[in-house]
Parts: C-alpha cells; sequence; structure tokens
C-alpha cells in the first residue's frame, strides 16, 4: 500500500529544468510542500521519493490529511480495544 502509493506520486509529479546548482526541479502538486532537486534527472526523482516517504511520516506523525492519489490512500489503522 505504501510502495503503491509512492510510485503513483512519482507518476504524478512534474519535472522541470531550472537555473540553479541542482538544475532538475520536481513536485508533487497534490501533496502540499512536495518538492525536490537534483543534478540529474533520476537524482532529482530518488530526492522527490524521499521527500514523499517523510512527507507522508509527518502527515501521519501529526494526524495531517493525506490526500487519496487514485486508487491509493493512505490511513492510521485503529487499534482494536480487545
Amino acid at each position: 500500500m505504501l510502495t503503491e502509493y509512492i510510485d503513483e506520486s512519482l507518476r504524478r509529479a512534474k519535472y522541470e529544468i531550472i537555473d540553479d546548482e541542482e538544475p532538475f526541479y520536481g513536485e508533487v502538486k497534490e501533496l502540499k510542500g512536495v518538492w525536490a532537486t537534483g543534478k540529474t534527472l533520476e537524482q532529482c526523482r530518488d530526492n522527490l521519493k524521499e521527500v514523499v516517504e517523510g512527507w507522508i511520516l509527518i502527515s501521519l506523525k501529526k494526524d495531517l490529511p493525506i490526500p487519496k492519489l487514485g486508487n491509493f490512500e493512505i490511513s492510521l489503522m485503529e487499534e482494536a480495544v480487545v
């Protein structure tokens, strides 16, 4: 589930070249504040994947909403009281 969500976020990522030391820029518009740069497109994509992973963890810890991407959704499971 987590891997599929991250893969879907990377499929939705938009990339561009900017005037910077790390000229490749990528972002996932559906995930507020998720962006990364890199010296190559591959490095930018790897960095973006790490940012998505961290964003998910922080969102879960702070109980922030995580938008559904396509058929993929992440939410905390409530513990069953026995």
